[in-house]
């Protein structure tokens, strides 16, 4: 009887902004999220830790193997790290607030706190786009140019591809969150989802703003399709190169390496392409929050798995780092 009072005190709460004054200016908003049975809000609790415990472990060991082990220090590697570093980040800035929102009365989220999720959120997303496009070019030119790979992918330059992507995904971000931000918010505030996402958030306006709407899909296209088309291009190349290798143990190894960042690319552009190519196109609201878990949380916790199951020098970096770790060393790994 208690639960069901709070469930249905915390549903209440929820409709209840959406009957006040429109003409007061929006100060918060209200993240509806998952409304459901409180025993169904303890499960998602539950099983949404455990996968964000999961993923902040996973990731947090491949960025250990990679610097301890001196024989991971290469270009390959590095961009691995800075990608599970950026996934660590990435899930961060929407599972621990999503998991007190699971347990709270009124799941609210002030006005300037939302779009700082919504600005780290994407920028974040967008910096993945250019390492994955990184990590691909990084494979061509060790495949497709192996003679030339040494000279032309060094450390220094890789760490500097690397700053490069944290810089432009960060920067990228700044029109559409300005765009979405000027827009008057002075009625309903409560968003049926677990994050600030902009296809909500641009609902919520008092005035409609097709221009802001259109710049922003224009806006997630080229960005998308731009980086996507790099990275399949690149994979092509590699494709047809690892073809002509003669020796099957070749071939195998090659495409070892490249299925794991082939499965990256597809699970994590699969998902963001039925989100945000087209925003005007009014998914269901169930089949939008369903998408979004799967490439801001399902996909980080999958990464390191793909990468560490599939990658034996990884493997093997990671059962020297346990070992360490089991004895009680903490020196690098250089055997």
């Amino acid at each position: 009887m208690v639960m069901s009072y709070y469930c249905s005190l915390k549903r209440k709460k929820m409709k209840n902004p959406v009957e006040n004054n429109h003409s007061d200016p929006v100060s918060e908003f209200i993240l509806l999220g998952f409304p459901c049975s409180w025993e169904i809000q303890i499960l998602l609790f539950s099983f949404f830790f455990a996968i964000y415990g999961l993923t902040l472990t996973g990731n947090l060991c491949i960025i250990s193997a990679v610097l301890w082990d001196d024989h991971l220090h290469s270009p390959m590697y590095i961009l691995l790290a800075n990608f599970s570093f950026l996934e660590i980040w990435y899930v961060t800035s929407t599972v621990p607030n999503m998991l007190a929102n699971l347990l709270s009365e009124t799941s609210t989220i002030s006005f300037y706190g939302c779009f700082l999720q919504f600005y780290f959120f994407f920028s974040m997303g967008t910096t993945e786009t250019f390492f994955l496009s990184a990590m691909a070019f990084d494979r061509y030119l060790a495949i497709c140019r192996p003679l030339h790979y040494p000279t032309v992918m060094t450390v220094q330059r890789c760490i500097r591809i690397g700053a490069g992507c944290w810089v432009s995904g960060f920067s990228c971000f700044l029109l559409p969150v300005y765009l979405i931000s000027q827009l008057p918010f002075c009625g309903p505030n409560t968003i049926d989802h677990f994050l600030c996402d902009p296809g909500p958030l641009m609902k919520l306006s008092c005035v409609p703003a097709p221009a802001t709407e259109t710049i922003c899909a224009i806006y997630n296209s080229v960005l998308i399709f731009s980086t996507f088309l790099f990275i399949t291009s690149s994979y092509t190349l590699v494709i047809r190169a690892v073809l002509r290798v003669p020796s099957a143990e070749g071939r195998h190894k090659a495409f070892s390496t490249c299925g794991s960042h082939l499965a990256v690319v597809s699970l994590f552009y699969g998902s963001i392409m039925v989100m945000y190519v087209s925003p005007t196109a009014g998914n269901p609201t169930g089949i939008q929050k369903i998408v979004t878990l799967f490439y801001s949380v399902m996909t980080p916790f999958f990464n390191p798995l793909i990468y560490s199951l599939r990658n034996k020098e990884m493997k093997k970096a990671l059962r020297k780092l346990f070992r360490s770790m089991r004895f009680g060393q903490r020196q690098p790994l250089k055997n």
